[in-house]
């Protein structure tokens, strides 16, 4: 006999979503979570249903996302933040906070918080990967949260 097998879900359908966004590096940022809210959007999420956040850059990620998850009224919280290198290692410990505090949001919450931060050793890289040659980042992030969240409501229903 074979175990149940729960298949990931694509459908957003019925489904809020929280956008949470960094102005720093702002035109790349924004290319990703305009990439969110399109796939989330064509999976079926009613466009009332994505909300847009924004703070000053991405360590400031993991506390406002601690408050939007807070508030109960979304089923998941995307992230998107962009790190380019300089000349110090400074954009490694800040994407290192920014993944350690939304992963420990979303595990004290139990709210899915997805991290579309970026973290890249030039523009090229941070291009690339937000619309470029490589897809977009928000594009993929997008599909994680659809799923987390149905997840979530299958195990773990309100």
């Amino acid at each position: 006999m074979s175990e149940p097998y729960h298949a990931p879900s694509y459908d957003a359908s019925g489904l809020r979503f929280a956008i949470l966004a960094a102005r720093f590096n702002e035109s790349l940022v924004r290319r990703m979570a305009d990439a969110a809210a399109e796939v989330l959007e064509k999976r079926g999420a009613a466009k009332d249903a994505i909300e847009r956040f924004h703070v000053p850059g991405s360590f400031e990620l993991p506390l406002a996302a601690r408050w939007i998850a807070a508030t109960g009224r979304f089923d998941a919280v995307l992230a998107f933040g962009v790190l380019i290198r300089g000349e110090t290692e400074h954009f490694r410990l800040v994407a290192e906070a920014a993944a350690d505090g939304l992963q420990r949001v979303a595990l004290e919450t139990g709210v899915p918080v997805l991290n579309g931060v970026l973290a890249t050793y030039d523009a090229a890289q941070a291009e690339a990967r937000t619309g470029g040659r490589l897809g977009n980042r928000g594009a993929e992030v997008a599909l994680a949260a659809v799923q987390m969240a149905r997840l979530k409501r299958e195990v773990h229903p309100e």
